[in-house]
């Protein structure tokens, strides 16, 4: 899958977003008004990947668990 990665300048957003975009796929939108703090923590961010997949699976697998106490139980 492509991922669109969008570079702004824009004091308003925070550093990084992950959005939809108009296909329903993931959208990265780097903001390059934090510059010197993206590069600063470069090395942290690439390594959010793992924790953040980590995260969404704890959100995946807490959902399965309700949906099957739904369907034992009523």
């Amino acid at each position: 899958m492509q991922i669109e990665y969008r570079i702004v300048n824009d004091e308003e957003l925070p550093p990084i977003v992950i959005t939809i975009d108009e296909e329903d796929k993931p959208k990265v939108v780097i903001n390059k008004h934090y510059h010197t703090w993206l590069c600063l923590y470069r090395g942290e961010i690439g390594g959010i990947a793992k924790s953040l997949y980590e995260e969404i699976i704890k959100i995946l697998d807490a959902s399965l668990k309700e949906q099957r106490e739904m369907e034992r139980y009523g």
